[in-house]
């Protein structure tokens, strides 16, 4: 089977790399962008999650210039994600990010951000109940940015008033929520049923039991469903610690990523190709649905962004074995080709 390239909205880290660091190097970029390619992806959106406004400027400055500098960032790395810092506070929905740096919307400061910066800030995740949500959704939107709604406790009217100002996303959905919520009316229920929302899943069989998924799937519709990663320097690592955004998280023998001594996850290890590979194995999608949910529906949900930005990114094109392990993968002068995978990652349920 030949496709595009994948696309993941939503990567953190890579390979023993942290996006988040602040120090990050070209040669570092390199290292996580070339294991990445092993993955099937050709684009992504390097992810900044909640940090203070100085440490967001720190960091975002120093991610642009190692992936400006580096020899795949300009091919793979249009723009960037910013997951935060105007997200909900409470326990449960802010997950891994620092509650005490997210604060109530600051209408300037991701033109600030993004005025140091030589590539855009594409796709920003915030809470939509955070004072001051609506109008910046609305103005971010105007500006050709992608919003997203994550990290939220959002009831249904403010979801809708959401996508009104021209929310498009929903972040993860599933997850950076409670484990309990009301059975009925809460913020899943609620963008769910909104029906101008892409909704992004993480099939890594840890975030969402596969069932679940199934069930999300079947409510989303496979026309509005992406699949990204979430992934922290974790991912293609061995088990132990690692860096994550001034965070050390612990990547368990379970495949999970949760920071020492808690019980939230932490990111993940996932590879987008492993993602299309469960999806298939659980039957919830054909080889062809599972490819289009990491290529183009993201690219589609992103498509207005890049459009008022003048942006016609190189998808490349990947080759695939009969059981869905990357053989080759093209993306510009760029030519890989890859030996057979010994024990393909398909997480099983976990009652199978």
């Amino acid at each position: 089977m030949r496709t595009p390239g994948l696309v993941d909205l939503q990567v953190n880290g890579f390979a023993g790399i942290d996006f988040n660091s602040g120090t990050v190097t070209p040669t570092e970029i390199d290292r996580a962008l070339e294991a990445m390619l092993a993955t099937g992806v050709t684009l992504c959106l390097p992810t900044i999650i909640t940090a203070h406004q100085d440490e967001l400027a720190q960091r975002l400055k120093a991610l642009d210039t190692a992936i400006s500098a580096s020899r795949l960032g300009p091919l793979m790395c249009p723009g960037y994600h910013l997951e935060g810092p105007f997200l909900n506070p409470a326990p449960g929905y802010a997950g891994c990010h620092p509650p005490e740096a997210m604060t109530a919307v600051d209408p300037t400061l991701v033109d600030r951000l993004e005025g140091a910066l030589s590539r855009p800030i594409l796709l920003v995740t915030l809470a939509a109940e955070v004072e001051g949500a609506t109008a910046l959704i609305a103005t971010l939107a105007t500006a050709g940015r992608v919003i997203a709604l994550g990290h939220s406790a959002a009831d249904f009217d403010q979801v809708g008033t959401a996508a009104d100002a021209g929310a498009t996303l929903s972040t993860h959905l599933g997850n950076g929520l409670p484990q309990q919520l009301h059975k009925l009316v809460n913020p899943l229920f609620a963008q769910l049923a909104e029906d101008r929302l892409w909704a992004t899943f993480i099939a890594d069989g840890i975030h969402l039991h596969p069932k679940a998924l199934r069930s999300l799937l079947r409510a989303k519709g496979l026309d509005r469903s992406i699949l990204v990663t979430d992934a922290v320097s974790a991912a293609a690592s061995q088990p132990g610690d690692h860096p994550f955004a001034g965070m050390t998280v612990e990547l368990r023998t379970d495949g999970s990523v949760r920071q020492p001594g808690v019980a939230n996850l932490a990111g993940s290890a996932l590879c987008l190709d492993e993602a299309v590979r469960n999806l298939v194995a659980w039957g919830l999608a054909s080889p062809r649905e599972a490819v289009a949910l990491a290529s183009d529906n993201p690219l589609a949900a992103l498509e207005p962004a890049l459009r008022a930005r003048g942006i016609t990114p190189d998808r490349g094109e990947i080759e695939w074995s009969d059981d869905l392990a990357v053989t080759r993968i093209r993306l510009g002068p760029i030519e890989r080709r890859f030996g057979p995978v010994a024990n393909l990652d398909i997480r099983q349920p976990p009652d199978a």
